[in-house]
Formats: C-alpha cells, structure tokens, sequence
C-alpha cells in the first residue's frame, strides 16, 4: 500500500522587479555619474598629457566637471519633459475616449485580452469587469502600458543627473590633483577604473542585470576613451 504524499502549500512570496517608479531617478543616476567619470577623466588625462601645470589641470578637470553637470541636468530636463508631455496627452486622449466612445474603447479591450488567450465569453466578461473597476488605469495599463500615477519627473531626472555627474567627476578631478607630478595620471586612470568598476556593478545589481557585465563594458569603455585622450593630449603637447 503506497503511502500518500501530502506536500506544503506553497508560500506566499515577494517578487523583487525593478518598479517603473525608478524609472525617473535610476537611469539618470547612473548615466551621470558614469558619464561625469569617463568624461571627466579622458579631459584631465588628456591635458596632463600636454605637460599643463597642476593649476591649469584642476581648473580644467573644475570647468569640465560645472559645464557637464549643467549640460546633463539640461538634458535630461528636456527629454523627459518631452515624455512626460507625451504621456499626459495619451492619459487625456483616453480619459476623453473613455467618456465619449464607452463601448468602443469596451470592445477593444475586449480584443487585446483575446489577443492575449483569452476566450471570447471570457475576455469580454474580464473586459467588463476591469472597465468596472477602474476604466482609466486599465486602459492605459493594457493599451498603451502606462500607469496614470507613474509620470515623468523632469526636475527630479535633472537633479539626480546633475549630481550624479558632479559626483562621479570629482573622482579624477581630486585624484589628477591631489597626485604627485609624476605619477598624476597613473594615479587618475586607476581611481576612475576603480569607481567605474564599481559604478557599473552597482548600476547592473540596480537594474537586476549581470554584474561582472556592467563592471566589464564600463572598464572596457572608460580605459579605452582615456588612452584615446592621452594620446590626443601627448600629440598636441608636442605639436604647440
């Protein structure tokens, strides 16, 4: 006689995604501080190259730090101010669909659930009872994969952008400065291939992504975008 095999119910659980609401702060956050360390670092590097004084290479590192912060809150400031516009006119188009054209905006409900499995009978009693529950929400969440409550934030994409490329450029900026003479930019490119290390493991574990990747393609491309600046800097320097 086979003894039966009772099992657990399964628990309840808690997924961990990456929220649509860090959207507005996560992708700027970490596009600047990588951006402010790269390009920061290829400038500083770049003029050490050239044999300039210490004065001249703060004051520059200084300049490109103010200008690129500023150029990246703009920036972003205009693109997102650009989808947010965008997303409130798609939430007031289908509010006033929704008012006007009832049982249109219905059936093609009903259709996208279909298109999705469901049955005929089915998708439109699903339909129904969505529209019932909240029509807006579930017609931006099914048709255009909005959520009313999750729009666009130009101030606070500029400001976290802003930051965080002052943040990640004065790395190199205080690492080129504060370094003996003849080792300023050894000194420079190891600090910003550490922090970028670090950047872009930290922004792949943010985003739920490969680690080791994140940390690989930034050290690939800021070691690459610094020896093309030492090489531009150490050319010019010989050539004025």
């Amino acid at each position: 006689m086979t003894t039966p095999r009772f099992t657990t119910p399964p628990r309840s659980h808690r997924e961990a995604h990456t929220g649509l609401g860090t959207t507005g702060w996560l992708r700027p956050l970490v596009l600047g501080a990588e951006d402010g360390i790269v390009s920061t670092a290829a400038l500083v590097i770049g003029v050490a190259a050239a044999h300039a004084s210490a004065g001249t290479i703060a004051t520059t590192g200084i300049a490109g730090l103010t200008a690129g912060a500023l150029s990246m809150a703009v920036g972003e400031y205009v693109s997102v101010s650009a989808q947010r516009d965008s997303e409130e006119a798609d939430i007031a188009r289908e509010r006033w669909e929704l008012e006007h054209l009832p049982e249109d905006e219905l059936r093609e409900l009903e259709h996208i659930l279909r298109s999705r499995g469901l049955d005929e009978p089915t998708a439109r009693d699903a339909a129904v009872q969505m529209t019932k529950h909240d029509a807006l929400a579930t017609h931006l969440r099914e048709e255009l994969a909005l959520q009313d409550q999750v729009v666009a934030r130009p101030w606070q994409a500029a400001a976290s952008s802003a930051a965080s490329f002052a943040a990640g450029a004065l790395v190199p900026v205080l690492a080129i400065t504060l370094a003996p003479g003849d080792v300023r930019i050894v000194v420079a490119a190891t600090a910003t291939l550490i922090v970028l290390a670090l950047a872009g493991a930290a922004g792949a574990r943010l985003g739920r992504s490969s680690v080791v990747a994140g940390a690989t393609r930034l050290l690939l491309g800021g070691g690459a975008a610094m020896l093309v600046t030492w090489l531009v800097g150490r050319l010019a320097g010989s050539a004025i």
